[in-house]
């Protein structure tokens, strides 16, 4: 079958020069998507995996204790892919009001998109649909402090942006002129809510984050919210009950594959090896979330055996233990606030969790103390490591 280009170029003029910028065709593709039996057995893969980890917020005793990471996590390595710094234990002191190692502005851009993604979830508890008002809701909380702060926070862009260089006549991608890309958002909104026809949730998720990618509505953060599009989606189609699906490790780590396959879409209609590499992304993530709560779980339990054999402290020790899952770099104040025990009681309890190898304390004074559950942070901080190439 005879491929094109999926949309149109128009000439611009800006900064003194004349550019290329590029308005995508409306959603779904023309020609339709061809469906191998190939592209359907890993769709259906994917599906099945979203299943099972869907399954996650049934086994676990506290669906809460995971998610406070996983979100966390998540925020590290979608602003990663823009160049931050922060690492998920960066984020986590600045939650306690402590200096990270990194930036403020880094670790701000971190903690926004935690804000973001649960104002996102509120929302759609709400009632109110995936639609161009919760984009401009979302973005007004992502960019409400640090670096981002200066693009226009939740307004759609009025100028024209683009990817790569240093200006459109250079640009690696020149997104459609500001006149157009409303007509570009309206269209998608229609498609988002199965006009002109329906869609199931997974192929909309995917070709729904290629668009919003290619219509760059805002002037900054268009990759982060790209992404919370994907997990926002599953979410309020029920495909999963809880945001337990982030794609963007698996992102950063194919990074350049990515922005071919994008790239590949526009110019020549490729959605198929598109789609094959979204459902790859799905089956891995998924699979690898499963397994990293089943693994936070086995760490739990085998804790906790190690705690009741203390005997008379282990009642307390193990309700400081549970507070700790549920934030891992606490300060000892917290741990007070949080389980209703005294300040004496629960530095006890902290020095067996010590003893027992379980607790690290991150610092050397009286007050103020933090502590660390260092084999919950290790299994969560899988994959977010700097690397010297981001630096």
């Amino acid at each position: 079958m005879k491929r094109k280009l999926q949309g149109n170029y128009v000439t611009i003029s800006t900064v003194g020069e004349k550019a290329q910028a590029f308005v995508p065709a409306p959603l779904p593709p023309q020609p339709a998507i061809v469906w191998t039996s190939k592209l359907q057995q890993k769709f259906d893969q994917a599906m099945l995996a979203l299943g099972k980890l869907d399954s996650v917020s049934t086994l676990l005793p506290d669906t809460s204790l995971f998610l406070y990471m996983y979100v966390r996590k998540e925020a590290v390595l979608s602003s990663m892919i823009e160049g931050t710094q922060s690492s998920l234990s960066d984020l986590l002191l600045f939650e306690l009001d402590q200096e990270p190692g990194v930036p403020l502005d880094d670790v701000r851009e971190v903690s926004n998109y935690v804000a973001a993604l649960t104002h996102g979830l509120d929302l759609l508890a709400s009632g109110l649909p995936i639609s161009l008002r919760l984009f401009r809701e979302i973005h007004g909380v992502l960019l409400h402090k640090g670096r981002g702060s200066k693009h226009t926070p939740g307004e759609f862009r009025r100028s024209q942006n683009w990817i790569g260089g240093t200006r459109p006549g250079n640009a690696a991608f020149v997104p459609p002129p500001a006149e157009e890309m409303l007509d570009c958002l309206a269209k998608l909104e229609l498609f988002l809510h199965d006009q002109p026809e329906s869609t199931p949730v997974l192929l909309k998720a995917a070709l729904a984050h290629v668009q919003f990618e290619t219509i760059h509505p805002f002037l900054d953060g268009n990759g982060r919210l790209g992404r919370l599009l994907i997990t926002l989606l599953l979410c309020e189609q029920k495909v999963l009950r809880e945001p337990m699906l982030y794609l963007s490790l698996y992102f950063k780590t194919h990074r350049q594959y990515y922005y071919e396959l994008l790239n590949n879409v526009r110019l020549t209609g490729d959605w198929e090896a598109w789609l094959d590499f979204f459902a790859e992304a799905v089956i891995f993530t998924a699979t690898q979330a499963f397994e990293t709560a089943q693994q936070l779980m086995n760490l739990s339990k085998s804790d906790q055996v190690k705690i009741k054999a203390l005997g008379r402290p282990a009642a307390s020790t193990l309700q400081v233990h549970r507070a700790m899952m549920e934030r891992p770099v606490a300060t000892s104040g917290w741990l007070v606030e949080k389980t209703g025990i005294s300040h004496a009681t629960v530095n006890k309890s902290l020095r067996h969790l010590q003893d027992l190898g379980i607790v690290r304390e991150l610092t050397a004074r009286k007050r103020n103390r933090f502590f660390s559950y260092a084999g919950y942070v290790e299994i969560m901080s899988e994959g977010t490591e700097l690397p010297e190439a981001w630096y």
